[in-house]
């Protein structure tokens, strides 16, 4: 199995009640389909039932339409990959009058001076967009030049092109060489700081395998949070020995199959929503006092992932094997960051990027789950902001302390 098992599980899931006839014609997708949603539901079925389907359903309508996140907007731009996919990035400018009436908070973070010319590429992971470093993005907005771009066929990018007309998996590889046309385009000169979140971390990694130049000319720091070098194939995405390996054997077949017929899985999705919310939760998420909204706005992003594009990136993370171009990143300030409790690309795998990195800080976040820059997004961003101080990118006077409530709780390796 691969990465993010919450949108794989949850689509899975979801599938059962639109396609429950189809699904008996296939066989062996319905003893799958029964041992994930079992395994992965079992935490939030009665937290479920405490609550009327109703009232459910305009809570999600009211987080919708309340939710600040998402919101952030750049000045937009394509990129076009090898295959000729249609990449949408944004660009954050670096706003010199802004840095010089920052608030409190942020002279507190950068200082006054004018950051130098640097840009902060973020890379967001499998079945999110680039809205999913909302806070990030607000933190920096103005006081560093930054880069959000989705990953093909996610968010506002075309669907991959390869895909779509040879009926190709995608790999990493494909996604290094994406990142590449991205950075061409949007930035095309001047130093770079690489930021990845899961499958975005591994985009990083693929990127370095494939453009070392590149890494050694431009590129000033670095920050894998929650992701993988490798061996993502023995993640047990906490289910039962005998769960996980039933589920191994036939969730590849179940999600082709499943990929062929998306229109009719995007119906059965839909019709359990409750479901698929409680799924989602319990792997993006460790903590129990998650606001709601921000839960409501993983969901929306995980969602939104049609169920052919679940299929043609689940491949990828099996094969993911990118140990050795870690090398590459030995020479420059990295951070490494997960969280404890993350059950899809679990901390143990950051910690073994960091032992290839030793002099990389390594940050394991307690009470936090797979999006750890949702979760604790304070943590993430102080993180950041002396990774940016480390690389020069902000004034190297600058403090990230007392930045947030919940900083103090990382341990750092």
């Amino acid at each position: 199995m691969s990465e993010s098992s919450a949108e794989v599980v949850a689509a899975v899931a979801s599938a059962t009640g639109a396609a429950a006839n189809w699904r008996r014609a296939t066989g062996i997708a319905g003893a799958a389909i029964g041992v994930i949603a079992a395994g992965a539901a079992a935490g939030v079925a009665i937290e479920r039932m405490t609550v009327g389907r109703g009232m459910r359903q305009k809570a999600r309508l009211a987080l919708d339409s309340a939710g600040p996140y998402g919101s952030l907007r750049g000045t937009p731009g394509r990129a076009y990959a090898d295959d000729g996919t249609e990449l949408y990035y944004e660009v954050d400018d670096l706003d010199p009058e802004a840095a010089l009436a920052l608030t409190p908070r942020r002279r507190r973070l950068f200082g006054r001076k004018a950051p130098a010319p640097v840009t902060v590429v973020f890379s967001h992971g499998y079945c999110l967009n680039q809205d999913s470093w909302h806070f990030q993005r607000a933190a920096l907005r103005g006081v560093v030049r930054t880069v959000h771009w989705d990953q093909r066929s996610h968010g506002r990018s075309g669907r991959g092109v390869a895909q779509t007309q040879e009926g190709t998996h995608v790999d990493i590889e494909q996604l290094g060489r994406d990142l590449k046309a991205v950075i061409d385009a949007a930035a095309p000169e001047g130093p770079l700081v690489l930021v990845g979140h899961s499958m975005g971390g591994m985009t990083v990694m693929a990127l370095a395998d494939q453009y070392p130049e590149l890494i050694r000319e431009r590129v000033v720091a670095t920050a894998f949070v929650g992701t993988s070098s490798g061996k993502l194939g023995e993640v047990n995405f906490g289910l039962p020995v005998a769960g996980v390996n039933a589920v191994r054997r036939v969730l590849p077949g179940v999600l082709r199959a499943l990929g062929q017929r998306a229109e009719l899985v995007e119906k059965g999705r839909r019709a359990t929503a409750d479901l698929f919310a409680g799924i989602i939760k319990r792997y993006s998420f460790s903590s129990r006092d998650v606001d709601p909204a921000v839960a409501r706005f993983a969901e929306r992003m995980i969602e939104g992932t049609p169920i052919d594009v679940v299929a043609e990136f689940y491949p990828a993370f099996a094969d993911h094997d990118k140990t050795e171009a870690l090398a590459h990143f030995t020479d420059m300030p990295v951070l490494v960051l997960a969280g404890v409790g993350d059950l899809v690309t679990p901390s143990e795998h950051s910690e073994a990027i960091a032992d290839l990195l030793p002099d990389a800080e390594l940050v394991l976040v307690p009470d936090a789950g797979h999006l750890v820059m949702l979760e604790h997004p304070e943590v993430v961003t102080d993180r950041l902001a002396d990774l940016l101080t480390r690389a020069g990118a902000v004034p190297a006077g600058a403090t990230v302390s007392g930045y947030g409530s919940t900083s103090s709780t990382a341990q750092r390796g």
